[in-house]
């Protein structure tokens, strides 16, 4: 009878051996980012204790980094990756007046490369660190067969807390109300699936190293712009705050009605900022209409700021680089 081929994970694709020590190096770079909350690390769970409110809400979210990810991998660079992930869940739970209290991340890849694992996590400690939120656990995973080599898959899942009182939800959101905008830094984290297209990356990504005298920078340089957390700076004028829309996946459109009440609607002057030259640069290259680019990207801005008239100049003087974007009317019937 002929012998038969011993088999091992390993040999299907898995290194045990090496995802331990991923891990190990993990903890110790997420240690640097603990708060007295934290009450255990490296169990089957993560323990946190909020400290210090009345009336705690939790308030939770999740999200990815889109296809911004294969730019990441196709430079070699993702130093930058976490700090997107962590910026756009923190801005997230903002939009309910929350503060972040703990994070998790989930890799996943087709083989585990230490150096880029380490690189990634160490943009989320980074992040974590400017808003004090603790990175508290996660999960890398190890799938071959499933990703391509060195293309790899983010996820983010934050936990963040506000007293109940000081909720935004936008109820009290008025006709004649202004919105304020808070320019972006970008692309932030969405769109990237068009971009590929209109550059031809995926075919070609040596377009990633072309120089546009217009954006002072590389295609690349400019993709890969972290995206902007607006946490530290607004929140000291969340009391001055109505709501709060954070301008991602499906533009101004998609975003600010998720906060208005029923009946109500936003007039935005697409006239009132400035566009950044990445946003008409993919325009020309893409022959892309005025429409489609403003559902898909943020075209500049970041983050909608809704208030009453009499508090627009307070705000303004704390955050001058928000300007006058619109107003709430009456939805039309």
């Amino acid at each position: 009878m002929p012998a038969r081929n011993k088999q091992g994970y390993a040999l299907a694709g898995v290194d045990i051996g090496t995802a331990s020590k991923i891990k190990k190096n993990i903890a110790r770079q997420a240690r640097g980012t603990f708060q007295p909350g934290v009450l255990n690390f490296g169990s089957f769970g993560s323990m946190f204790q909020p400290r210090g409110y009345e009336q705690p809400v939790l308030v939770s979210s999740v999200d990815g980094v889109g296809t911004k990810l294969k730019i990441a991998a196709l430079l070699g660079q993702n130093n930058t990756i976490g700090i997107d992930i962590v910026n756009h869940c923190v801005n997230d739970i903002l939009c309910c007046g929350a503060s972040p209290l703990f994070f998790l991340d989930y890799i996943a890849m087709a083989k585990l490369l230490p150096q880029q694992i380490e690189d990634i996590v160490s943009g989320i400690v980074h992040a974590c660190k400017e808003v004090n939120c603790s990175l508290v656990g996660g999960e890398t995973a190890e799938m071959p067969g499933i990703y391509l080599p060195e293309i790899y898959d983010l996820v983010g899942f934050i936990i963040g807390v506000v007293e109940k009182r000081n909720i935004i939800d936008g109820s009290s959101i008025a006709p004649v109300d202004i919105v304020l905008g808070l320019p972006s830094s970008g692309l932030h984290t969405n769109g990237y699936s068009l971009v590929r297209r209109v550059f031809g990356i995926d075919d070609n990504p040596k377009v990633l190293n072309k120089f546009y005298p217009r954006l002072g920078k590389t295609l690349g340089e400019e993709l890969l712009v972290p995206h902007r957390c607006y946490y530290r700076e607004l929140e000291p004028v969340l009391p001055l705050v109505k709501g709060l829309a954070h301008i991602t996946g499906g533009g101004f459109q998609g975003n600010i009605t998720r906060i208005l009440p029923r009946g109500l609607a936003a007039r935005v002057d697409r006239g009132s900022w400035d566009i950044p030259p990445i946003f008409k640069l993919i325009q020309q290259q893409g022959n892309i209409d005025s429409e489609e680019m403003h559902r898909v990207f943020n075209m500049g801005i970041g983050m909608a700021v809704v208030c009453s008239p009499n508090k627009a100049g307070k705000i303004t003087a704390v955050l001058p680089q928000a300007r006058a974007i619109g107003e709430i009317v009456r939805a039309k019937k």
